[in-house]
């Protein structure tokens, strides 16, 4: 079981930490980059083979702007992509976009070269939808994603009534 994790910047170093530590959580191995799509062209297309022969069956890609870097990766190899658009913040300052840019950069691949897409921003959703595509082939991991289920509903049961 194991993912690699890619981002374009340093940058997004915090935002992408929040789907490693998901996959953590469920025991899941993981590797991070930073590589950018458009920078570092040749660099990403030899650590996209090198994590194929290694073994990784599940990528998440976080990118902004324009955001090719999930579809770029999707492009080079037919391990499934899970894109995380992110919205592009210099400190102080936005693009103004809020990361709309992005989410519609990655949702709108051309067809016959998928990229699974979460939230704006929501590298956590990413990292258990790795969970929940490795967990087909995983019977361990499919029972840690059930137990984790079922946390969820006995909290929802426990918590359901608002004191207002």
């Amino acid at each position: 079981m194991k993912v690699a994790i890619f981002f374009g910047s340093k940058s997004d170093t915090d935002k992408m930490s929040k789907a490693a530590d998901v996959l953590k959580e469920f025991g899941v191995e993981y590797k991070a980059f930073v590589i950018s799509a458009h920078r570092a062209h040749e660099l990403l297309a030899e650590t996209v083979a090198q994590i194929e022969k290694d073994g990784f069956e599940v990528i998440i890609a976080g990118a902004g702007l324009a955001a090719a870097l999930p579809g770029v990766i999707a492009g080079m190899t037919t391990i499934p992509v899970i894109g995380v658009p992110l919205e592009c913040v210099t400190p102080g300052v936005t693009n103004g976009l809020a990361g709309m840019d992005a989410l519609l950069s990655i949702v709108q691949m051309p067809p016959q070269i998928p990229v699974a897409t979460v939230g704006i921003g929501n590298a956590k959703n990413a990292g258990y939808l790795a969970v929940e595509m490795l967990a087909i082939k995983y019977p361990e991991l499919k029972e840690k994603l059930k137990a984790f289920r079922k946390k969820l509903a006995d909290s929802a049961q426990t918590d359901h009534i608002a004191n207002i």
